[in-house]
């Protein structure tokens, strides 16, 4: 049987200034795919075996987002990233720790994010976040020429992908590995007759989190139902 329990109140790490609370499901181990794929369009995320949404009582900034796979049509600035990235080579893997991946995380956290706390993971802490699953997850890795570039965990679900994390190699002036990253995904749904790439949280007064509503159509859960989100209104 599926339990929930609400954390303590802490620092909300996406809106400066705001503390954040988190529904958690227990025990983590019990959670099957159909049962992770129910969750996930409950607007669930997944963190290592942890799987949670925010329950946020005065704040409902976080939206779940999802891209219709199937109705995807790319901007011009996401078809040259197409084109700019297809000599990568893409390989799929089982979770696994390897050092050069690690490093790279470092490196982007370093470049991207620094400050925000995860630029400060060690070994144990990156392992924990990205490396357990009780669920269907790859490892996808992308090289240049053997040159490791991005790497980004997915969840298999019944309906399409989860995007759970992704890192790459962020000193790469002009590169778009991010945006190439998610264009895969979605060609990856549609080539497997998916319908959505789940792309976890949008927030409208994150910057890093911006990025998300390009991918069009894109649909948004409120109040317990999936509906488009207008990007007219909430740009």
């Amino acid at each position: 049987m599926i339990k929930f329990h609400t954390t303590n109140p802490y620092s909300c790490s996406y809106l400066p200034g705001k503390s954040a609370c988190s529904e958690v499901v227990t025990p983590e181990h019990s959670i099957d795919i159909p049962a992770y794929a129910k969750l996930i369009q409950a607007g669930f995320r997944r963190s290592g075996h942890y799987i949670y949404r925010p329950r946020c009582e005065h704040c409902q900034a976080c939206l779940s987002v999802r891209v219709q796979a199937k109705s995807f049509v790319p901007k011009r600035f996401q078809r040259r990233a197409w084109n700019q990235h297809q000599h990568l080579q893409v390989t799929a893997h089982p979770l696994h720790y390897n050092p050069a991946h690690y490093a790279l995380y470092q490196r982007y956290q370093t470049k991207r994010h620094a400050g925000g706390g995860m630029d400060k993971d060690c070994r144990e802490q990156y392992h924990n976040f990205l490396l357990q699953s009780h669920v269907d997850s790859m490892l996808i890795e992308f090289r240049d020429n053997q040159q490791l570039r991005m790497v980004s965990i997915i969840d298999l679900l019944p309906d399409g992908f989860s995007s759970v994390y992704t890192f790459f190699d962020a000193d790469i002036a002009h590169a778009s590995f991010g945006t190439y990253s998610i264009l895969w995904q979605i060609e990856q749904c549609r080539n497997l007759g998916m319908d959505y790439l789940y792309l976890g949280y949008w927030i409208r007064d994150n910057r890093k989190m911006r990025y998300k509503i390009n991918f069009q159509p894109l649909e948004v859960l409120l109040n317990g139902r999936w509906q488009l989100l207008d990007s007219r209104i909430f740009a």
